[in-house]
């Protein structure tokens, strides 16, 4: 099992993304791809990853020569903050880091997020390179080069656009994932099938037990055309001034949910909860038909991700989706489907429109 993808920016080639079963190919695809060496090497965990990889990884670059440290934080979004920054970076400093180094990202989406985040602010910038450890981070964070971190609650407020060195991925970490986390990367992975390849979601619709179960061919199928996915997208549109917003495809609502279940409810659980908004927004403009949504919904269920939710208002998240960073004066920049497998951009939702769709989704 080995499939590479190489991912361009500005038309040049930029880094590659290394789909393994194990461990045993990242110093050679290290050496292969980015072809430099470094003083020093920091990973980045968090408690729960660190507990199952830390020393394998440990083991390895030690076993390369290098001057190894890591470096673990509490695990959770509520760790995805500046602070946590600021410890990285104490921790850096007083082991003489300096642009010759290299920081690793071992884990899942929070620890890829804040890990580029330093690593592009360190120094004004060292090298980084993702071993992302869940499904959610392999299918879509550690791609693309977006990293930051959260501000006073407010998801990714402070945040750069840098490319990790290497994307790194042992599918075997999916064995040690709990179904929770599991479900939670199934969010974007329906998310692309809807807004990019309405192929690929069909095949979701028929393949979930065996992606459930963890089957290799199955998930390197679904790993690797996510991963093509969001490659084709961000090649085109790096810094999300065009057609990367249709990424955020049930993030605008998802986010605003997310944050006003104070982080209590999963991301990928929010953005199956914003699709189901999304999709009644491109339903009302006349693009889906019910009978889409309701499949929509039917296979978020099916990867046992929620369809209602509780414990808040319409207006509350109305306003919560206020403060995202992708509003637009006083209107917010909305991703729709035009068809099951095409999305695009919509800024004239009224205050109405939204209360309506989100009220789709409270119990």
């Amino acid at each position: 099992m080995a499939k590479d993808i190489n991912v361009n920016y500005n038309g040049q080639y930029s880094y590659s993304i290394c789909i393994r079963s194990d461990f045993k190919d990242l110093i050679p695809m290290l050496n292969e791809k980015v072809k430099k060496s470094y003083d020093k090497v920091c990973i980045v965990t968090d408690s729960n990853v660190a507990s199952h990889y830390l020393n394998d990884l440990l083991e390895i670059f030690k076993n390369n020569g290098d001057e190894v440290y890591s470096f673990s934080f509490e695990a959770g979004e509520a760790s995805k903050t500046l602070d946590t920054v600021r410890f990285l970076y104490e921790h850096l400093i007083t082991k003489k880091f300096t642009r010759k180094s290299l920081l690793v990202a071992l884990g899942g989406g929070v620890v890829g997020d804040l890990t580029g985040f330093a690593a592009s602010t360190f120094l004004r910038g060292i090298d980084f390179i993702q071993v992302p450890t869940t499904l959610l981070s392999q299918v879509d964070s550690s791609v693309g080069g977006k990293t930051g971190v959260d501000f006073d609650g407010y998801k990714n407020m402070v945040g750069a656009f840098y490319m990790p060195k290497l994307v790194y991925m042992n599918l075997s970490t999916l064995k040690t994932l709990d179904d929770y986390n599991f479900a939670c990367g199934m969010g974007e992975v329906i998310k692309h099938g809807l807004i990019a390849d309405a192929d690929f979601y069909r095949w979701l619709s028929e393949n979930s037990i065996k992606l459930k179960e963890r089957d290799f061919d199955a998930l390197e199928y679904c790993v690797y055309t996510n991963c093509n996915i969001k490659r084709h997208v961000v090649e085109i549109d790096p810094t999300e001034k065009g057609i990367r917003a249709y990424l955020n495809f049930g993030h605008t609502l998802g986010h605003a949910i997310e944050k006003h279940s104070n982080f209590t409810l999963g991301h990928g659980q929010c953005v199956s909860l914003g699709m189901i908004c999304a999709g009644y927004l491109s339903e009302k403009l006349g693009y889906i038909t019910a009978k889409d949504n309701e499949e929509i919904a039917r296979i978020c269920q099916l990867y046992d991700l929620p369809i209602k939710v509780g414990n808040m208002t319409k207006e509350q998240v109305l306003a919560a989706s206020k403060s995202d960073k992708k509003m637009q004066g006083s209107k917010i920049k909305f991703t729709i489907l035009k068809s099951i497998g095409a999305a695009d951009s919509y800024l004239d939702f009224t205050d109405e429109d939204l209360l309506e769709a989100i009220e789709k989704v409270l119990e």
